[in-house]
């Protein structure tokens, strides 16, 4: 079939790449350079965190989450099969921590996630100081951790670059620096052109809000550091009454550190407030952050609806796939291969009978 795809963040270069490798003719409308600096799954910390997102999230996208974890392993080897490239995947467990002022923060945070459902992954536990320095030997200024098992993050810079070379490679074809106007079924117009398909998926995230009335956009902020005198291992969350602050480890000693979440559609620069918290939290967890080289400041915003989980809208013709809020990475697998069967009319895994419960289907 002829498809086109608008949108060339996560979730429209995972539904190309697959559809690509199954013979499909694809062409990927994208507003960027073929990069994705503008896609907020690139401006993010790739977190695969289903404990830890339970925490707003609840049962449903934790659930979904830990199915993720299991996905991306077998897409990502796919995926370097395929483009030659290797994205660096962590999935060691992640580790909460808090000041001594803020401890009730992290022990309220293991009693809701002793209350979540039983799954496959082993429950969080505490480590001690010592067995804490064990895990990451510079939290030594920590008197104990909550350790997660199964959570992790993702080179989600080099995913992007291994995701557009598998397409290349696929046969599909790229319309970059192409800003959609609008979407609709067998069509997507751009530039004031109408391009026909046989079938169209809108993958625009929150630059879908003029066809999706009830999208709205989330305000997040985050910096990427280059820090070479910290040498940690896993994500890292520092607990606090205000706000969670998360550290994500990425290749070659950089970090995402991230933590705001504001309902604001505004994409205006990261704010000096926002800045300010992220940077001396940041400080507090490790002093070799202090000399720390800020790579960059981002915002963006993430694509929600009411309820923040995602939808499937379909009609003939056509199929919308949004609402990942802050979860792209954790339920964005999941997400696509729900799409992918509903594309192809076949059933759903029974493993994933969560799905038609959590994932909405609805006709368009």
């Amino acid at each position: 079939m002829r498809i086109g795809i608008a949108g060339a963040g996560l979730c429209g270069r995972l539904l190309a790449w697959q559809l690509a490798r199954q013979g499909h003719s694809v062409t990927l409308f994208d507003r960027d350079s073929g990069a994705g600096e503008q896609s907020a799954g690139l401006i993010a910390a790739a977190m695969l965190a289903p404990y830890s997102e339970s925490l707003r999230a609840g049962n449903k996208v934790f659930q979904l989450g830990c199915r993720a974890l299991r996905q991306w392993q077998g897409l990502l080897s796919l995926l370097c099969h395929d483009s030659g490239v290797k994205v660096e995947l962590r999935h060691s467990g992640s580790i909460a921590v808090a000041h001594r002022a803020d401890a009730l923060e992290l022990d309220d945070m293991s009693r809701r996630l002793q209350a979540l459902p039983a799954v496959d992954l082993q429950r969080p536990y505490w480590l001690s100081a010592s067995e804490l320095r064990a895990a990451e030997p510079e939290l030594d200024n920590f008197e104990r951790g909550l350790y997660l098992p199964g959570e992790g993050c993702l080179d989600n810079r080099a995913l992007f670059a291994a995701l557009g070379q598998a397409i290349d490679k696929a046969g599909g074809r790229w319309r970059r620096q192409q800003q959609v106007e609008t979407v609709g079924a067998g069509f997507i117009r751009s530039g004031g052109a109408s391009h026909r398909f046989d079938y169209v998926f809108d993958c625009r995230g929150f630059g879908a809000g003029t066809d999706l009335r009830e999208l709205r956009g989330v305000r997040g902020e985050l910096l990427w550091v280059r820090a070479t005198e910290v040498k940690l291992s896993r994500p890292v969350r520092l607990m606090h009454p205000r706000y969670q602050i998360y550290i994500a480890p990425k290749p070659d000693h950089f970090y995402v550190v991230g933590a705001t979440e504001i309902e604001s559609e505004s994409l205006a620069p990261i704010t000096v407030r926002s800045a300010l918290e992220l940077q001396s939290a940041l400080y507090t967890l490790h002093t070799g952050f202090a000399e720390a080289e800020i790579v960059q400041a981002s915002s963006q915003c993430r694509p929600a609806f009411e309820d923040n989980l995602p939808r499937i809208y379909q009609a003939e013709g056509l199929m919308r796939v949004n609402g990942l809020y802050r979860h792209g990475y954790l339920l964005g697998p999941t997400l696509v291969a729900r799409a992918l069967a509903l594309f192809e009319n076949r059933a759903v895994d029974p493993g994933n009978g969560s799905l038609e419960e959590a994932i909405k289907v609805i006709p368009a």
